[in-house]
């Protein structure tokens, strides 16, 4: 499996052809192709996490996974949804996914509440991993390690509008993951970090900070 990265929260996977799009916020990836997508998931109804979600399912016919408020959103938007609650573990062509909570808000570019936001676990080619969506450091995080066993984490180090560096490490520690690849920095001046930081701290701590280029 290949994990693409599209700047901010933004991630393809690439199963055998199959391609998952996570909250396809586009702006640092102008001329990104949505080809070849399956499904897309949506963490939270933000915009910088909604992005082009809804575009791209109408022009692939992917459908949009996301927890029920956003989901029925998506659909009056004519797009094929999968609405899906926390703690459901759904089954798709290339695996399985559960959604899992997140501390954070949601609404719509244009106030319309979201419901809850999530994170979701993928377990694809025997592979599990974590994209935190938005999120302060929670003890779910304790949970999700234990139960899940995550291999790869995906975890918002901006702060301002989730959790910072510090708590991210301290984050990685909970889940047990090997790899932790950082999101949700350098988008906006409000969450602009010095990421060799985040570099130094995970490595300090026995794990492989994975710091993606974007398009890469």
């Amino acid at each position: 499996m290949d994990i693409k990265y599209l700047g901010h929260s933004a991630f393809e996977f690439n199963t055998n052809g199959k391609k998952i799009l996570i909250d396809p916020f586009l702006v640092s990836v102008p001329d990104y192709k949505p080809e070849n997508i399956y499904d897309i998931f949506v963490t939270h109804a933000h915009g910088d996490h909604l992005g082009s979600a809804i575009e791209i399912s109408k022009s692939t016919g992917a459908p949009i996974t996301a927890v029920y408020e956003l989901a029925n959103y998506c659909t009056k938007k004519w797009v094929k949804t999968n609405d899906i609650g926390l703690g459901a573990r759904c089954d798709y062509s290339w695996g399985k996914v559960t959604a899992v909570p997140a501390f954070h808000s949601s609404s719509t570019p244009d106030g319309v509440y979201g419901g809850s936001p999530c994170g979701f676990v993928f377990e694809i080619e025997g592979q599990v991993i974590y994209h935190a969506g938005d999120t302060a450091l929670n003890n779910e995080m304790k949970m999700i390690g234990e139960v899940y066993q995550p291999d790869i984490v995906m975890l918002p180090v901006g702060g301002k509008y989730t959790m910072d560096i510090e708590h991210a490490v301290i984050a990685a520690e909970w889940l047990g993951a090997s790899e932790v690849i950082p999101m949700h920095y350098n988008t906006f001046d409000a969450i602009s970090v010095d990421i060799s930081d985040f570099e130094r701290q995970i490595r300090e701590i026995g794990k492989m900070p994975r710091v993606m280029k974007i398009g890469g």
